[in-house]
């Protein structure tokens, strides 16, 4: 079974949502429902799966988290219910409101795209600039996924450091929000560079300061000599090193960045950002 990936504040309510997924016939959903709490509050907020605009009121008008429970996985099942048990759709659908069902399943399912058009549709008619979150089925799968668990690392001897036993220290903080200035596990969640940084210093490999800190602490390598271990640059929000993360191997690496900690297509970034190179710790 898949096992969600949370925080130990959602983690305490599992029993309740347990409790409540019985009661509504979707037992069946119950991490997947964890996965959900994670990405609406991280379970830190009383109105814990944001359930308050499902009954009419405004936000965050619960203030128990266990009718916040009795509520949004009830609403969830309702939702599970029409879609005939079609996650993707019933996570959008909990996030847009169920008229996205019918206006989805006339333009062939859910999609993106479709998600996207939706937005743009309801944010015209209300007035609004914005319309929901049109990420939001990417939002919550990243905490559920099986996928995550399934990338193995295996160093062959390049590094100076044993690679798997620093990819396990930072794998076991997927989900994690990213936090500016976050430097260790305290902090909730960690920045870029502060995550090389924790990882790192448990193995007793000083990678103090910021991306462009460890950019000059670093070797370039070519990219058709690039092993895992090797960490990945990026420019992102000013000119230089401004992001940077651990490459893990088949294109991915590992790095804390707006969606939280994941894993990331060294690709996918490059369309987006300019790319500064795979550097190696000396």
């Amino acid at each position: 079974m898949i096992q969600a990936r949370v925080s130990a504040e959602v983690l305490r309510y599992e029993p309740l949502v347990t409790e409540y997924a019985k009661k509504y016939g979707v037992e069946q959903y119950v991490q997947l429902l964890l996965a959900k709490m994670m990405q609406e509050t991280g379970g830190r907020l009383p109105d814990v799966m944001q359930s308050s605009e499902s009954i009419g009121l405004p936000p965050n008008s619960i203030t128990d988290p266990e009718e916040s429970i009795d509520v949004g996985v009830k609403y969830f099942a309702k939702i599970i219910k029409k879609t005939k048990g079609d996650i993707k759709l019933t996570l959008q659908s909990y996030n847009f409101g169920a008229g996205f069902i019918d206006y989805a399943n006339k333009r062939g399912g859910y999609s993106k795209e479709v998600a996207i058009e939706f937005s743009r549709m309801m944010a015209a008619e209300m007035g609004w600039d914005s319309y929901g979150d049109v990420n939001y089925v990417d939002h919550v799968l990243r905490y559920y996924n099986a996928e995550n668990d399934s990338v193995v690392v295996k160093g062959d001897g390049t590094q100076i450091f044993n690679v798997e036993e620093v990819h396990k220290i930072m794998k076991q903080y997927l989900g994690r929000p990213y936090v500016w200035g976050g430097r260790t596990p305290a902090a909730g969640g960690f920045d870029c560079s502060g995550l090389m940084e924790y990882a790192f210093k448990q193995i007793g490999i000083d990678m103090t300061g910021t991306a462009q800190a460890q950019y000059d602490k670093t070797k370039q390598i070519p990219e058709d000599r690039i092993k895992p271990g090797d960490l990945v640059f990026f420019s992102t929000y000013k000119p230089g090193p401004s992001h940077v993360g651990l490459y893990v191997g088949d294109g991915k690496f590992i790095n804390s960045n707006d969606n939280g900690l994941e894993y990331s297509s060294v690709e996918e970034w490059k369309k987006q950002y300019p790319f500064l190179g795979f550097r190696r710790i000396q």
